[in-house]
Parts: structure tokens; C-alpha cells; sequence
């Protein structure tokens, strides 16, 4: 019997490959910090058996085609809108993804968003930075309490969940938007409308899909308070980000704290020009425990699929 062959398609952290090549894998390891072009990602996967992979690297049937003993996908994320499922499973090809294991680094990230956003501190680092700084001033760059608020969750799954609890030690009312209410949720189950006309901030954690795409648009912004903010953690395409830049520059919300883009990692250039927008370059996930755990989760699914098991954490059965 052959050894499988395990295709790897950008620079991982620790544990990096280890897992694969103890488990007596061949390891095809593309050492590169950046996303694979779509030529080199077929000529990579072409002899594969096993799919490491990121959301920088689209699976598509054309890639599927060109890869004929594929029997696994391992996506390092939650979300997997990079692979299409539907010719995955045509083709008996099993997809698994990397939940719960960056969970709290995510909510943790939405947090440092919301409050940055809330007290400036984006503006403030820059004032101070740049030598601008006179000394303190009692009404320089005041920003928003968030006592008493209330924080609107649109996505209550493991994350947005995690965002909530996070809520209590701020006193604040939680309210959430889902595609269904969630059995057991300590927060209140409101409309799409109800949540973005009540909020003093929205936070968005869903997924990215057909019916999320631009759930932001200009209508949205224009229903939310002059005082609210947004902050989107999730997924770029939840934010009509050429809505977005309007609304922060006309005062139809007061700001937004952002760690995804419609267009990654070409960002919308008003964006860029805007004081009231704090912007980070995809950290959800960004601790050394989580991306470890990431690693090691979708290193673990390669073994258990290519060694006739189950895998942990499937994104669809195949039976």
C-alpha cells in the first residue's frame, strides 16, 4: 500500500507539519507565508490524498478534477466558504473545518474592537504617536460608556455566544438576531430590524453565505442609531463596505472596528482615510494557543480520514 501523500499549501505555526509526518504521511510543504496561487495549488494537490488548506486557497471542482485521489479537505478556519462542498461531496471527498478551538481568541478580538472603538483608542495612539499630543484636555476625543447599553449579536453560535458572556461584566443588555432562537440563550431573541434599530452596538458573528452577503447595506446602517457602532468579526462580505464608508462619513453611525473585508487584503480605501473606523488585519484567531490548536485539530482530521476513521470535526457527513 502507498503511503498518502499530504499536500500543505502555506507556512503553518507549531506544530506545523510534525503531526502529519509522525502519523508516516509524505508531506508536500509549500514553506510560504502568503496565499497559493490557483496554479501552483493544483500542481501542489495534483498527487495528494490529503488537503491542508486556508481560507486564501479556493477548492473548486476544477481543482477537485485535477487532484483524483483527493479523499479529504482540511480547512484551517471555521467558516468554509473557500470550498465548494457541493463538488466535494459529489466526488466523495470529505471537508472538515477547525471550530471551537478559537473561540475565546475570537470573542476576545471582538471585544478589543468594540472597545477601541468605543474610547478612540485608534485615534488616541495616533495623536499620541505622532508628537500631536498637548497634554490632557477634558473634552479631547470623549468616547461612548458602555454601561447599561445594549449589544446586538447578529450570529448566535459558539462565538457570538462567547461575545455575550463577555457582556456581563460590562452590564450591558444583550439582544441577538439568528436564523432561529438558540435553546438555552441567556440573551433575548429579537428581528433583524428590532436588533439594529435597539442597538448601541452591533456586533456581527454569522457566516458568510448567499443570505448574509451585505446584511449591512445602506438601508441597515441608515435604520441604527447616530450613537451605535459596528464591529464585524465574522466575515468581510457581511458589510457593504462602500455603505459603510458613507454612513461613518456622514454621521449615520459613530464608528465601526473591523477584522474582515469584503476583498482581503484589498481594503476599501475610504475606510482607510477614516478617523472613526478601527482596523485590523484579520487577528480573530491570532493568539499561539489558538492557531496552535487550529493546527494540531485539522493536522488531526488528515490522520483519522487517511487512516479509515472518522474525522473529529466534519463540516458534512459523506454517509
Amino acid at each position: 500500500m502507498s503511503v498518502p501523500v499530504v499536500a500543505v499549501t502555506r507556512q503553518i505555526p507549531s506544530p506545523g507539519i510534525a503531526p502529519l509526518e509522525e502519523a508516516g504521511f509524505v508531506v508536500r510543504y509549500r514553506e510560504v507565508d502568503a496565499a497559493c496561487p490557483a496554479d501552483e495549488l493544483t500542481e501542489l494537490a495534483a498527487p495528494a490524498a490529503g488537503l491542508f488548506c486556508l481560507l486564501s486557497e479556493r477548492v473548486d471542482a476544477a481543482l477537485l478534477d485535477a487532484a483524483p485521489n483527493l479523499r479529504i479537505v482540511a480547512n484551517m478556519a471555521v467558516g468554509y466558504d473557500n470550498i465548494d462542498v457541493a463538488a466535494c461531496v459529489e466526488r466523495g471527498v470529505m471537508v472538515t473545518n477547525t471550530p471551537d478551538v478559537l473561540t475565546d481568541a475570537t470573542a476576545d478580538l471582538t471585544w478589543a474592537l468594540l472597545l477601541a472603538a468605543a474610547r478612540r483608542i485608534g485615534e488616541g495612539e495616533r495623536l499620541t504617536r505622532t508628537g500631536r499630543w498637548s497634554g490632557w484636555r477634558p473634552g479631547e476625543l470623549l468616547g461612548t460608556g458602555l454601561g447599561g447599553k445594549t449589544l446586538g449579536i447578529f450570529g448566535m453560535g459558539k462565538i457570538g455566544s462567547a461575545v455575550a458572556r463577555r457582556a456581563v461584566g460590562f452590564e450591558m443588555d444583550v439582544i441577538y438576531h439568528n436564523r432561529r432562537p438558540v435553546p438555552g440563550a441567556t440573551a433575548g431573541y429579537v428581528s433583524l430590524e428590532e436588533l439594529l434599530t435597539r442597538s448601541d452596538v452591533i456586533v456581527l458573528n454569522a457566516p458568510s453565505t448567499p443570505e448574509t452577503r451585505h446584511v449591512i447595506d445602506a438601508a441597515a446602517l441608515a435604520t441604527m442609531k447616530p450613537t451605535a457602532l459596528l464591529v464585524n468579526t465574522a466575515r468581510g462580505p457581511l458589510v457593504d463596505e462602500a455603505a459603510l464608508v458613507a454612513a461613518l462619513q456622514g454621521g449615520v453611525i459613530a464608528g465601526a472596528g473591523l477584522d474582515v473585508y469584503e476583498a482581503e487584503p484589498v481594503i476599501h480605501p475610504g475606510l482607510l482615510e477614516l478617523d472613526n473606523v478601527v482596523l485590523a488585519p484579520h487577528l480573530g484567531s491570532a493568539t499561539h494557543e489558538a492557531r496552535a490548536a487550529m493546527v494540531q485539530l485539522a493536522c488531526d482530521n488528515l490522520v483519522a480520514v487517511l487512516s479509515g476513521q472518522q474525522p473529529l470535526t466534519p463540516v458534512i457527513s459523506l454517509r
